[in-house]
């Protein structure tokens, strides 16, 4: 099984922001990412790129989450 990773672009940032993630959904303007183990993650962004073969998930996003 390969759970992906998804990165955050703000303004010009990029940084790795959560792993494993096995479940992306889109809720309007709000994207929700489930794990495992771990409660829901929620993000106002938008999707900018998806790379299968690594796994990767790049975010849009106006600031990073604290």
């Amino acid at each position: 099984m390969c759970q992906a990773k998804i990165w955050l672009r703000c303004k010009g940032e990029e940084k790795e922001w959560i792993r494993d993630i096995t479940q992306l959904e889109v809720q309007g303007e709000e994207i929700v990412f489930k794990t495992f183990f771990e409660p829901p993650k929620r993000i106002k962004g938008r999707i900018l790129s998806i790379d299968f073969l690594k796994a990767k998930v790049i975010i849009e996003c106006d600031a990073f989450p604290e």
